[in-house]
């Protein structure tokens, strides 16, 4: 198994950077990609990104046992680092980030998420969201099925990017696992990002993964598009790009 992979990140409209990213390649040619969009002001939320993202990572690399439980243990860490990080220093209190962890191996890929940050599988020009979005979207998207709101209404509801969870130091509200390994082709793209994405729809980012070849272009042309979209109020928007090689 040989992967390739790109990280990209757009600031956005915003006056800094929240989100961290960081891969780390494992022996036998796999993959472990953490991404943390931070919330909690501009010391805070880029604190608590670039914390958990670290301290997740070396506490997957530190655990044995089952790709699952290495991904809690990990996780667990991750969030004890946080409060940790904020009990030093009193500026930080509230501070926490959205966290999306992906372990490619030989069997395939494995993942955990807390918060609203999108995990994609692009293959043969189709999309696919891989884990849950634990923001306030789904529940205002049911209201609007249920003819409660209009879709206009749900689309501009000012409360649909609450989250429901995320790392804060303290108990985690809901976490979302990969029941079990999937099995990836070859030219498969994985796309983890935070949710600055969402200005872009999913046929979009099925379109351009499926059109460019490497990560690195795919990752351009994702950035590229949410630029382009010109929102006045676009979200730091943070992408990893993982392809297995042919």
């Amino acid at each position: 198994m040989a992967f390739d992979y790109a990280i990209r990140a757009s600031q956005g409209a915003r006056r800094y950077q929240e989100d961290a990213a960081i891969v780390r390649e494992e022996a036998a040619g796999g993959l472990t990609a953490v991404l943390a969009d931070g919330m909690g002001g501009h010391a805070g939320g880029a604190v608590a990104s670039e914390t958990a993202g670290t301290a997740f990572l070396e506490a997957f690399a530190a655990a044995s046992g089952q790709t699952r439980m290495r991904l809690a243990a990990a996780l667990d860490d991750a969030n004890a680092a946080l409060a940790a990080r904020a009990a030093l220093n009193p500026d930080l209190a509230g501070m926490g980030c959205t966290l999306v962890a992906t372990a490619f191996g030989p069997a395939g890929l494995d993942w955990m998420s807390v918060g609203d940050s999108p995990l994609y599988l692009v293959r043969s020009g189709r999309i696919a969201r891989l884990n849950e979005d634990h923001s306030l979207a789904p529940e205002i998207d049911r209201m609007a099925e249920m003819g409660r709101l209009t879709w206009e209404e749900a689309k501009a509801h000012p409360r649909r990017h609450f989250l429901r969870s995320a790392l804060t130091g303290t108990e985690i509200d809901m976490v979302d696992w990969s029941q079990e390994t999937l099995v990836l082709e070859a030219g498969d793209a994985v796309i983890v990002a935070s949710d600055g994405i969402h200005t872009i729809e999913e046929a979009e980012i099925a379109r351009l993964a499926s059109a460019h070849r490497s990560p690195d272009a795919i990752a351009e042309a994702l950035l590229a598009a949410v630029d382009g979209a010109g929102d006045p109020h676009q979200d730091n928007t943070t992408v990893v790009v993982v392809r297995l090689l042919p």
